[in-house]
């Protein structure tokens, strides 16, 4: 199809989370309020643990990388939403929505492998304890990081650059809250069936491997763990590992629902509330379940909120 035989997209229109009138401001008033705790949150989470000596370790490295990303993922999509309830037009134009839906795929990517990195220290530390500090260097970490980050933009600008090739042509109303890939691609006047694979692989790629990384950890790490004979050591190691537990459940279980179905047997509707979980509310859940379930990450909250005040 030559581009010469339409009017071509200039921005877009995101038809949002719903359409009811007497809804958006309370949806509003709901998502300024998750939006605020994600900031503070992870912002709380990257400043305690750069201030306290005592969090300064592999696990709490990749901790603080996790809020980063958790951080930025929530700002490319929350407050544009947030935007989008008090308008009465709710327009993004085309060069913004690619933006948009690149930064949104390289920190989701990113977090996908981050989860796999922690998972991997958590059976590091369990199952080879003596080797710790050798095979978890800080030489070691950086590389993990990197390559986390490296993979999320490899992703991303494979998404976006086979997006841009993408005609848009007449129909604008995305039936999204933000920029997504799929149903960017229901409104494409051209073919997208290279779209469709790179997404399937990319999405198998980035979801599958690191559920396999993240569960043959947990399987190694359970094994080691019932070997332990007291029962103090092994609630000790069980707690080390339950808030990551938590996190990856609540992020790939959301993830995998939006992107692993077939095109045919999958809502745009339920697409769009899986999405709400894992853009909005697993960014402020993380830090939530970390500070939470963590007793070094208390002790320092507390000795920090008592240097503070004295």
């Amino acid at each position: 199809m030559e581009k010469g035989n339409y009017s071509l997209v200039t921005e877009f229109i995101l038809i949002g989370l719903t359409d009811q009138a007497e809804l958006q401001l309370p949806l509003f008033l709901l998502f300024l309020c998750v939006y605020v705790v994600t900031v503070v949150g992870n912002l709380g989470m990257i400043i305690l643990i750069v201030i306290s000596s005592h969090l300064h370790s592999p696990m709490y490295y990749f901790l603080c990388s996790l809020s980063f990303i958790d951080l930025s993922q929530s700002t490319v999509i929350t407050p544009k939403m947030m935007v989008n309830f008090l308008s009465r037009k709710n327009t993004i134009s085309y060069p913004e929505c690619m933006t948009q839906f690149y930064f949104f795929a390289f920190f989701g990517i990113s977090e996908c492998h981050m989860l796999a990195v922690m998972a991997y220290d958590r059976y590091v530390a369990i199952c080879h304890p003596l080797l710790y500090s050798l095979m978890m260097s800080y030489q070691v970490c950086s590389w993990l990081v990197s390559g986390v980050y490296a993979l999320g933009f490899i992703g991303a600008t494979a998404h976006t650059g086979c997006l841009l090739r993408v005609l848009f042509c007449k129909e604008n109303a995305v039936n999204h809250y933000f920029c997504d890939l799929l149903p960017l691609l229901e409104l494409s006047c051209s073919r997208t069936y290279v779209n469709e694979v790179v997404a399937l692989a990319f999405s198998t790629f980035n979801i599958l491997i690191p559920t396999l990384a993240i569960i043959c950890s947990y399987v190694l790490i359970i094994a080691s763990i019932l070997k332990i004979q007291s029962t103090e050591g092994r609630s000790k190691a069980f707690s080390t590992c339950s808030s990551h537990i938590a996190a990856v459940g609540f992020f790939y279980g959301s993830l995998a629902f939006m992107y692993l179905q077939p095109p045919a047997t999958s809502s745009m509707d339920q697409g769009k509330v899986s999405s709400v979980f894992y853009t909005i509310i697993v960014p402020m859940l993380n830090p939530l379940i970390y500070s939470l379930r963590n007793k070094d990450v208390k002790i320092a909250l507390n000795k920090v909120i008592e240097r503070t005040f004295q």
